[in-house]
């Protein structure tokens, strides 16, 4: 298992690596420079070559290339052009605990919620309750996040103000106390983290019916239930164990997904995490931001990958064969 583990991390590094290196050169194709940033009415325009002057962007752009190259191969990711020259890594460490955080709570939702609503599907079979759970969760499955965020935005933060509509903590939220801020931020949660998590469940709920349909038909199962033992015994202890060996293989490769859609989550709900400052380095053309952000997502997507793959070889060992 090491060896397998380790053959996937060296594949890893060149695909980051090439991911970074398109990502240098296609932002660059893009109109403007981050000298533009700084231009204001009343400013005169040699302060902007006097900027490109000062971080090399008048260079070409394989020049630009390889000085980029030498500060990566060193672990510095530069300073933000749009946020007053703060180092990246700075930036960086203050977004991503907002990032993983909502990561993580949906991913617990995502699973306990898939597979009591996969469980309870599959236990009554082709049953009223059955129909209206499958419909309701290709329902939510093929609802696009953004919309489907503004329409709970809409209903319960507007129309019915039953949660906050936007920001991690309310204003003075410092001063409720540890605990008070503490339910003060799960409180502002409740609505993202309900949006991720809904849609992923719908697809989990899936894949645990559909294992748990072929695991109760299996001959030990009707040897349990002919010993006497009680449904939910049978349920849980011998059918759900089994049927969730698949499953289980599901948590590496959500991660990417619920990465990617709490990007789109943070924008919506103007949280300060990893989505948010994505986006605003983007329009500001800020190369070192925009890097060191893919940087980001794309190990923590190729992480997630690897730990699919890990629990696919842990489930089946004929894949480390």
């Amino acid at each position: 298992m090491l060896r397998y583990v380790v053959q996937r991390l060296l594949f890893a590094v060149p695909l980051i690596f090439g991911v970074l290196t398109l990502t240098f050169f296609i932002i660059r194709l893009a109109p403007g420079d981050p000298a533009a940033f700084f231009i204001q009415p009343g400013v005169s325009p040699n302060v902007a070559e006097q900027i490109r002057e000062q971080y090399g962007l008048n260079d070409p752009v394989y020049i630009q290339y390889v000085k980029w190259l030498g500060n990566i191969l060193q672990g510095d990711f530069g300073r933000s052009f749009s946020r007053a020259q703060q180092p990246v890594v700075e930036v960086i460490a203050q977004a991503m605990p907002v990032t993983i955080t909502i990561a993580l709570l949906t991913l617990v939702a995502n699973f306990l919620l898939g597979i009591a609503i996969g469980v309870i599907s599959a236990v009554r079979q082709n049953s009223l309750l059955d129909r209206v759970l499958t419909v309701t969760g290709l329902f939510f499955y093929s609802m696009p996040e953004f919309w489907f965020a503004l329409m709970m935005i809409i209903l319960f933060a507007l129309k019915l103000p039953l949660f906050p509509a936007s920001g991690l903590n309310t204003v003075g939220a410092e001063y409720y106390g540890p605990f008070g801020f503490f339910l003060d931020r799960i409180w502002h949660l409740v609505l993202p983290v309900t949006v991720l998590s809904i849609n992923g469940a719908a697809g989990i709920a899936r894949y645990v019916r559909g294992s748990m349909l072929e695991v109760i038909r299996q001959d030990y199962i009707r040897t349990a239930r002919a010993k006497g033992l009680s449904e939910r015994v049978v349920i849980l202890k011998h059918g759900l164990r089994n049927a969730l060996l698949p499953v289980v293989t599901l948590m590496g490769a959500s991660l990417p997904f619920i990465f990617s859609g709490a990007l789109f989550i943070e924008v919506i709900f103007a949280f300060p995490g990893m989505g948010r400052i994505t986006v605003d380095a983007i329009f500001a053309r800020d190369y070192p931001l925009i890097i060191a952000t893919t940087f980001i997502s794309g190990t923590l997507i190729i992480l997630g990958n690897l730990l699919a793959d890990v629990l696919y070889a842990v489930v089946d060992p004929r894949i480390r064969l």
